[in-house]
């Protein structure tokens, strides 16, 4: 990867962080799915590893950090082999991958059951999820495929010469 797609990567990985924080914040301020609280959950998840209480902006911060740059720099990686013709649909594909890794590794890891089925909300906290996933993701792939034609439709520095 060069500076120019890890720059890519970084930044759309941010805008697709940046909306699903606002859908978790919506969440929260209108008091969809009231038992089901991930942040909380990892919260306590992380206080029982280090062994003290967490403050609440790290499991965010950790989010966003992830989002922003693990899975960006991995989104930017398969980009191009990722199915689909547009930004949108890789960033479906990519969605739609973590939500299963999600349903099938996180939410068991913190006490809620494959794809937090245990917490006795049906369908509802794995739909959710997959909405989160879906807003992160697409709005990554259309951020990352806008920054790649900004950049393939600038002049190069030779041109420019």
């Amino acid at each position: 990867m060069d500076l120019r797609s890890i720059f890519r990567s970084l930044a759309a990985g941010a805008c697709g962080s940046i909306a699903h924080s606002g859908l978790m914040l919506l969440k929260s301020s209108v008091g969809l799915l009231p038992g089901f609280h991930p942040y909380d959950d990892l919260q306590r998840a992380l206080g029982d590893l280090v062994g003290s209480a967490v403050s609440p902006v790290i499991p965010w911060a950790l989010s966003f950090l992830n989002g922003s740059l693990v899975l960006g720099l991995l989104f930017g990686r398969l980009y191009p082999s990722l199915p689909g013709d547009s930004g949108a649909a890789k960033g479906v594909v990519f969605g739609v991958a973590g939500w299963i890794a999600m349903g099938v590794l996180a939410f068991p890891l913190l006490g809620q059951g494959l794809f937090a089925s245990e917490l006795g909300l049906g369908l509802r906290p794995a739909l959710f999820s997959l909405l989160m996933l879906l807003t992160y993701s697409t709005i990554m792939g259309m951020a990352y495929s806008a920054l790649r034609t900004i950049r393939s439709a600038a002049p190069s520095n030779s041109a420019r010469r």
